[in-house]
């Protein structure tokens, strides 16, 4: 037994130090390392680059090497793109867990952003769906830049409508298919059912709201005082300050529930769902650890006890639904609320702004 119990004692301080060792590997920062220096040759373009974790303040405004597309590749003149939270989380490396993936101790790609909207500048010789001059819209690393490169068989831009400007389409990317797949794919809209949207003045719940409206929902809005007219006029039938009322304690139930913020518990949300009702949770919390992986951990621990159906989703990017994005956006059935503009220089102060957390429908970048 005593054996026993020193191997058990060992492997539990093996396990504990090897824990604290990765939470050191992965917490670490390395310091900022200067923009590489170009040859009086490279043909260069304006870029935000971040070459170390932290704050907005560790962005620069730079001149970096403008990209030359591969057989298979498409290179796109940036016209617009649009902050989403995402931006900041890979800028800061957190959660630390990210990092994994993004880097240890600073980023491997220092490029920054996602959602952009712009022109085909070249192609090539393998490219077949685009040519030079074609418009576009969709996601790629590196988007608050001059110019992003995109493989022609990535899913993840397609042709941008005729009838939308370039804000327009950059701000639609990540927002729309986080809406559109928490409604339609995690939380099964169906026409007539009531929709509660929490977070309906942001930039994924204002195209919720319209998007929940052309599936011929039912939709209130859940927003402060300063943004419920907003909400109305995107197409809320009831909209609901959150500063005056507690959704959760008006004795109304919903068939589903899209919450982007998480400012009520799930038992709570619970009291506001139907008996066979569908919540979906997007998104995390703020932290460097655990909090940004609540939701989708109390879903997985509420599931089997409950007939209601508590769902964290994260959303993917397909050719598919962008291109469902653009028709909605042709037709005039969903089109984005924009609440702020800066120019490329500027990009910090607008992660900045989105960090904050009550931005005001979708922050835009405005490249040139």
């Amino acid at each position: 037994m005593k054996l026993r119990y020193k191997i058990a004692n060992g492997l539990m301080i093996t396990l504990v130090l090897a824990t604290v060792a990765l939470a050191l590997v992965l917490s670490h920062s390395s310091d900022c390392e200067p923009v590489p220096a170009l040859t009086g040759e490279t043909t260069t373009m304006k870029a935000i680059v971040a070459q170390c974790y932290g704050s907005p303040d560790v962005l620069e405004f730079a001149d970096i090497a403008k990209p030359v597309p591969a057989d298979s590749e498409v290179l796109v003149k940036v016209h617009a793109a649009s902050v989403n939270p995402l931006d900041w989380h890979f800028m800061r490396g957190t959660p630390y867990v990210i990092r994994l993936f993004s880097g240890l101790g600073a980023p491997d790609d220092p490029s920054v952003g996602v959602d952009f909207s712009g022109t085909v500048e070249a192609v090539g010789k393998d490219v077949t769906l685009y040519k030079v001059g074609d418009e576009v819209f969709g996601g790629g690393n590196g988007a608050f830049a001059e110019y992003v490169l995109k493989k022609e068989d990535s899913h993840s831009f397609v042709p941008k409508p005729d009838n939308i400007s370039h804000d327009q389409a950059a701000a639609v990317p990540i927002a729309g298919l986080t809406a559109l797949q928490a409604l339609r794919d995690s939380g099964k809209l169906k026409a007539g059912e009531k929709v509660l949207i929490n977070g309906a003045s942001g930039g994924v719940g204002t195209l919720a709201v319209q998007i929940a409206k052309s599936f011929g929902a039912e939709v209130t809005g859940v927003c402060s005082t300063r943004n419920l007219e907003m909400v109305r006029s995107i197409g809320a039938d009831h909209v609901i300050d959150y500063k005056k009322d507690n959704y959760t304690q008006k004795g109304l139930q919903y068939d589903l529930i899209i919450d982007m913020v998480g400012n009520h518990s799930i038992s709570d949300n619970r009291k506001a769902l139907k008996p066979e009702g569908r919540m979906v949770m997007v998104g995390g919390g703020k932290g460097n650890w655990i909090a940004p992986f609540l939701g989708s951990i109390n879903a997985i621990l509420w599931a089997p006890f409950v007939d209601q159906e508590i769902i964290s989703i994260l959303s993917e990017f397909n050719s598919d639904d962008l291109n469902t994005l653009g028709e909605l956006m042709r037709t005039g059935e969903m089109g984005p609320v924009i609440g702020s503009r800066f120019g490329l220089a500027e990009t910090a102060e607008a992660i900045r702004h989105s960090e904050q957390g009550h931005a005001r429908g979708k922050i835009i970048i405005d490249i040139n």
